[in-house]
C-alpha cells in the first residue's frame, strides 16, 4: 500500500513559509511553488491585517493551501481575533491556521494558543485544520513540563473539536534529537501528525542569525561540529542531513507520527523550491481553480 505521506517519488511531502509582504510585493516567487502546497503566511507583528488577509485571498486564488499564523497576544481584544479569523475565511477562503502564542509589547487578553482554542471561535467560523507548535530542542521560555502539559491539554481540547490538529515544529539541524523528541511525545500520549520543521538550503552565516533568534544554538552547534566549523560555514548547510534520516524513519517505523516537512526558506523561496523538486518533496503541477470570486 502507498504511504500517503510520500510524493510519487517516495519523499516526505513539505509546506513551507512567507511573509505576507513577500506574497503581495513578489508574486513571481509562488511561481517556485507547486499549486496545492500549504504556505504559511507569517506574522511578526509587523504586517498590517489588511495585508496578512491580501496575502491568503492571493494564495488561494493562486491555488495554494494559505495557513495564516494566528498569534494570541497580538490581538488588543476578542473582538479583533474574531474579526480576523472572519475576514481571513470570508475575504481569502481560510480552512487553515497555525495558532501560536506570538510576542507583542502590550498583549491582550489572549495570552496562549490554549486560550484562542477554548474560546471555540475557530469551530464556530469554519476553520477546518488547526496547527500548532511543537519544539524538539525545548523553548527557551517553557519548562518541558509545562510544554507536555500545553500538548495534552490540546489534545483534550481536539476531541471536543471538529477541526484537525497537528503538530509544526522549529527548525532544528540535528536529526538524534528530532528522533528522540517524536519518541518523547508519543509517549506522553501524541496521537497528532508531525511536520518537521527544516531549513532549507541557505549560507551558514543566515542560519546562525536565525538559529539565535529561534532559541536553536545547540542544534546550530551540532551541525557545526559535525562538519567542523570552518568547514561548515564556507560549505554552507546541506539540508538532506537531517531529512535524509527522518525518510529513513518513515520507512523503519511507518507507524510514527511523522508526517511531513515543513520548510523554512531561510536562503530563499526560489533556491528553496529548487532543492525540494529535484529531490522530488515538490512536483509541479496545473493550478487549481479558485473558489474566489473577483
Amino acid at each position: 500500500m502507498t504511504d500517503a505521506r510520500l510524493t510519487p517519488q517516495g519523499r516526505l511531502a513539505a509546506s513551507t513559509e512567507m511573509s505576507p509582504k513577500q506574497v503581495t510585493d513578489k508574486p513571481e516567487l509562488l511561481d517556485h511553488i507547486p499549486a496545492g502546497t500549504r504556505v504559511y503566511v507569517t506574522d511578526l507583528g509587523n504586517a498590517a491585517e489588511d495585508m496578512i488577509v491580501a496575502a491568503a485571498r492571493r494564495l488561494s486564488e493562486r491555488g495554494f493551501k494559505p495557513v495564516p499564523h494566528m498569534a494570541a497576544r497580538r490581538y488588543a481584544s476578542h473582538e479583533a481575533f474574531e474579526r480576523r479569523i472572519k475576514r481571513l475565511t470570508g475575504e481569502a477562503g481560510v480552512t487553515d491556521v497555525l495558532a501560536i502564542a506570538g510576542e507583542a509589547e502590550t498583549p491582550g487578553p489572549l495570552t496562549s494558543s490554549i486560550a484562542m482554542l477554548e474560546t471555540g471561535l475557530f469551530d464556530a467560523l469554519g476553520i477546518k485544520t488547526i496547527a500548532v507548535a511543537g519544539h524538539p530542542e525545548g523553548s527557551p521560555d517553557i519548562a518541558p513540563d509545562v510544554i507536555k502539559t500545553f500538548l495534552m491539554r490540546k489534545h483534550a481540547l481536539a476531541l471536543e473539536s471538529d477541526a484537525q490538529f497537528l503538530l509544526v515544529t522549529q527548525f532544528g539541524f540535528d536529526p538524534v534529537r528530532v528522533n528522540q523528541w517524536l519518541d518523547e511525545i508519543a509517549a506522553w500520549g501524541n496521537r497528532f501528525p508531525v511536520h518537521i520543521g527544516v531549513a532549507g538550503p541557505a549560507k551558514m552565516t543566515t542560519l546562525i542569525k536565525y538559529a539565535a533568534f529561534a532559541g536553536v544554538e545547540n542544534s546550530l552547534n551540532f551541525l557545526k561540529k559535525r562538519g567542523g566549523s570552518v568547514v561548515s560555514m564556507l560549505a554552507g548547510y546541506d539540508p538532506e542531513t537531517i531529512v535524509e534520516p527522518l525518510e529513513a524513519r518513515l520507512a523503519a517505523r511507518p507507524h510514527t507520527q511523522l508526517a511531513q516537512l515543513h520548510v523554512y526558506p531561510f536562503g530563499g523561496i526560489q533556491k528553496t523550491g529548487e532543492w525540494l523538486s529535484n529531490r522530488g518533496s515538490w512536483s509541479f503541477r496545473t493550478p487549481l481553480t479558485s473558489s474566489l470570486t473577483a
